[in-house]
């Protein structure tokens, strides 16, 4: 009695879910391998995240360029991992905007002399090496 109308809902329910946005994946991926960087002290890997054009908000205002951008970050990475602390994520929403996506998430660093955390709304530019930072506003 139930089988027939039950399965015709599930599959309705199916057919109206929204598709995973394939993109999600991918730079959710991008920012754990850019973590797991941070949390080695290796500025490289933390930093291949950024596209060479990308534009940094923060405290100090702005920057632009991923050279610079990492000279901002270069003073508390000791080689053995992170002066400012473990890195980690809380992804809240990846919202497409036309054929970039957006990242809003919170930053929580633990470990370091001040757990520190605030939120970051990332701009991500599909590239040929894969989805990068095109803007970072972190506070």
């Amino acid at each position: 009695m139930f089988g027939i109308p039950l399965t015709m809902a599930l599959a309705v329910a199916q057919a109206s879910a929204p598709a995973a946005d394939p993109a999600a994946a991918g730079i959710r991926a991008a920012m754990l391998a850019s973590a797991s960087g941070w949390n080695a002290g290796d500025l490289n890997r933390f930093m291949a995240i950024y596209a060479p054009d990308a534009v940094f908000v923060g405290k100090r205002g702005l920057i632009r360029g991923k050279l610079a951008i990492a000279e901002n970050y270069r003073r508390s990475f000791t080689g053995s991992g992170n002066s400012r602390g473990t890195l980690r994520f809380d992804f809240l929403e990846i919202k497409p905007i036309g054929d970039r996506r957006i990242l809003f998430a919170r930053w929580i660093l633990s470990g370091g002399a001040d757990e520190e955390s605030g939120m970051t709304t990332l701009v991500f530019e599909r590239r040929t090496d894969g989805w990068k930072i095109v803007t970072d506003h972190s506070s």
